[in-house]
């Protein structure tokens, strides 16, 4: 017979959104169970954030070496180790490891249980010979790559995240089949490591981003020799050798696209298979599992919090659902999970950090506004580095709140913090116009554009009377 735990709290999934939960219960001398089955830290730490970070930041340290000579420096092309780079990869990953290690957990008195999960019934759950009757549980299972439908693509070798970072041998040739942020991101990285890059797109490229924010970073890709080709239909999939060939359709006739390594970078799925969602009478589809505004699924004594919950795949978001259900479950808050309320980032160069509501959907709630932009051309601190392209775009209602905001630019993802304060606190453009930036900062561009929206008052015949009055009096 297995052992009965009776924790206040059941986490299955020890992934960034799991461990938050975790971390912040037993904070609080609440008794935790803490199921994972595979490596702790989830795929952010192992398969996402961390490597993905450290595989861009060394392209950009190739890239510098390339284009140098605008500062006097000689240009010269890098010689690149690819074993090397896999070890700098994985060096980062072993570095934040302890931080999401089961010894750090089971210290702060986390009792850590390393095996697959599965509810038997609305309130017991069993791993690893232990059935667990909790208070409240928590899925925070997380997403995988997905596998779209594509004819002979389950005949041949392909990459996904999970993969990627284990090559030790530089490709020759990268096709991605997929433009969207990773797809993006490891096509820029790669080309950047000297591999030939190809981008099969079957919508749009980043299409969830603006156009006038996006145009920079796909001209910038495309000059730095990635090929990339939007609203291509992808007819199959064939062997060539230890590669791949994809043929397209195009104007009527099949074009083949041969690579040596091929990435599936085309969306993600839930992880919902083989928890006994049924036996606990949790509703679920194939965007993931069902919850309410309180990330509460169809059991009461069940919520779901990260990507498995179906809404934005962001580590942010899953810490930020964590700081919910902990208000929920342990201190019986009414909570909200505001997903518009959570910012983006894709981290290619130029980089694109979004807040609050596009343009698109600002106007469709909003029936006047105003916008405001600002080009880093015009930012000081971006010309002493020669980082130049992009530009701020900052959307305003007509009583001056701003809504919401996007970048692209250098640093784009780290200029974005006082913007989604503003966006969260329903604060005026005004608040950013009277803030004092140290000068010369990238954030100038956030002060610059906000003053703009006092041009408008300055060209009032108004002000232009008042001070006529007020010369009056010396």
């Amino acid at each position: 017979m297995s052992d009965v735990l009776t924790p206040d709290l059941c986490i299955i999934g020890a992934g960034s959104g799991g461990l938050s939960v975790a971390a912040i219960a037993a904070s609080m001398q609440v008794p935790v169970v803490l199921i994972e089955k595979g490596a702790m830290g989830g795929d952010c730490l192992n398969s996402g954030c961390v490597p993905s970070k450290a595989l861009i930041a060394a392209g950009h340290k190739a890239q510098a070496m390339r284009t140098a000579e605008p500062f006097g420096i000689a240009n010269a092309e890098p010689n690149i180790d690819m074993a090397r780079v896999h070890d700098h990869i994985h060096g980062v990953i072993a570095a934040i490891a302890p931080n999401d290690s089961e010894e750090r957990f089971t210290a702060m008195g986390v009792q850590v249980i390393r095996a697959a999960a599965k509810f038997t019934s609305r309130n017991t759950l069993e791993a690893g010979g232990k059935t667990i009757r909790a208070r409240r549980f928590i899925i925070a299972t997380g997403s995988s790559a997905a596998a779209p439908p594509i004819p002979g693509l389950d005949q041949v070798r392909y990459l996904t995240n999970e993969t990627i970072f284990g090559l030790k041998e530089r490709p020759s040739k990268l096709v991605i089949i997929g433009g969207g942020p990773i797809g993006m991101e490891m096509a820029q990285a790669y080309g950047r490591l000297g591999v030939s890059v190809v981008v099969l797109e079957a919508f749009r490229v980043l299409g969830r981003e603006d156009d006038e924010l996006k145009r920079a970073v796909i001209e910038q890709m495309r000059a730095e020799g990635v090929d990339i080709r939007e609203g291509v239909k992808i007819l199959r999939i064939e062997s060539e050798g230890a590669g791949a060939r994809v043929i397209l359709d195009q104007d009527g006739g099949d074009v083949a696209i041969t690579g040596s390594h091929l990435l599936i970078a085309a969306g993600r799925s839930p992880n919902v298979n083989n928890l006994g969602l049924e036996q606990a009478g949790v509703k679920y589809d194939r965007k993931g599992i069902t919850v309410n505004k309180s990330l509460r699924t169809s059991n009461r004594r069940i919520y779901a919090i990260g990507d498995v919950a179906g809404g934005m795949q962001f580590t942010h978001a899953a810490n930020y659902h964590a700081g919910l259900v902990i208000r929920a479950t342990l201190f019986r808050m009414p909570v909200r999970n505001e997903e518009h309320l959570i910012p983006r980032v894709t981290y290619t160069d130029p980089e694109i950090a979004a807040a609050g509501l596009t343009e698109q959907q600002a106007r469709e709630k909003h029936k006047t506004l105003q916008i405001y932009r600002w080009p880093f051309a015009e930012n000081d601190r971006a010309q002493t580095g020669r980082e130049t392209k992009g530009l701020i775009k900052v959307i305003v209602s007509r009583k001056g709140i701003v809504l919401g905001v996007g970048i692209t630019g250098p640093h784009a993802g780290e200029l974005l913090g006082p913007w989604q304060l503003a966006i969260s606190k329903g604060l005026k453009i005004a608040d950013i116009a009277g803030m004092v930036m140290p000068y010369p900062t990238l954030q100038e561009v956030s002060k610059r554009a906000a003053v703009l929206h006092y041009q408008k008052s300055l060209s009032n015949p108004w002000l232009g009377r008042i001070l006529r009055f007020l010369r009056r009096f010396g």
